[in-house]
């Protein structure tokens, strides 16, 4: 495949990745496959939704995050930021653009996912999940179309999306809304001449399933394995590169065949 660029001495583009907190999640291996691909990498990450899960906060992971981006060649920029606060889009762009420069493709794995189901999901609850899965992106996107100046073609947005819904209603629903603004996005910008994909990775383990879900998840699946971060980090990889140019408006599962 070819790379970001092939031209040497050529600047690299920028990526700019939400929601990479940990080390072992999908965000961190996405950041890190572009930066392989040779872009550099922006990305940002929000500690208090660590402290919130059970898996808690990973001592030095945005540390180590950069340092593996470095070692991939990428000039790198990690921002804090609270996406449920709705100012905070135009400050990550702000930063990004400060620090590294204009952003050539939006990826976006950020998520508020707290398990409850219909009768338990609590009002502040669903607004979180919304504000953060939902405003969040539709205003990340505005952004991004408001500031891109790329060459026509050049351009990418992509967003990490769900069907779950059963016990999780409040994550679905949001992840839904975000499904259609990430759709619309790649008609209204279309004469930016940017594609605009959602993809669905599927249930992928980085550290919340139980033995339970585990096996469930591996019975249901019929190539025989748990997604991992580098098989979504493939597809955008894909969608991100010259050749993955001519995949717009879609929403594209990536599960193994998940049933």
């Amino acid at each position: 495949m070819t790379p970001a660029h092939d031209t040497p001495g050529a600047p690299r583009p920028l990526a700019l990745v939400t929601g990479v907190g940990r080390t072992v999640g999908i965000g961190a291996g996405i950041a890190e496959r572009l930066a392989a691909d040779g872009w550099d990498v922006a990305f940002t990450f929000w500690t208090p939704y660590d402290e919130r899960m059970t898996w808690g906060v990973e001592a030095g992971a945005t540390e180590t995050i950069t340092e593996t981006l470095t070692a991939r060649g990428a000039a790198t920029a990690a921002i804090e930021a609270d996406l449920s606060d709705p100012d905070a889009p135009a400050f990550v762009f702000d930063e990004a653009e400060r620090r590294l420069g204009p952003v050539t493709a939006l990826v976006m794995c950020h998520c508020e996912s707290v398990d409850s189901g219909l009768l338990d999901t609590t009002v502040e609850s669903f607004d979180r999940h919304f504000a953060v899965n939902t405003r969040a992106t539709w205003l990340l996107i505005r952004e991004y179309g408001r500031r891109f100046a790329g060459a026509s073609g050049t351009g990418r947005i992509i967003a990490l999306t769900s069907d779950h819904t059963v016990g999780n209603l409040p994550y679905g629903a949001s992840k839904g809304a975000l499904d259609r603004i990430t759709l619309a996005a790649a008609r209204e910008l279309a004469h930016l001449g940017v594609t605009a994909n959602a993809v669905n990775p599927g249930p992928v383990d980085t550290g919340w399933m139980s033995d339970e879900t585990r096996a469930e998840m591996l019975c249901l699946t019929p190539l025989g394995r748990l997604g991992t971060p580098r098989d979504t980090a493939d597809l955008v990889s894909f969608l991100c590169s010259p050749q993955g140019g001519w995949i717009n408006g879609q929403l594209l599962l990536s599960n193994g065949g998940l049933a």
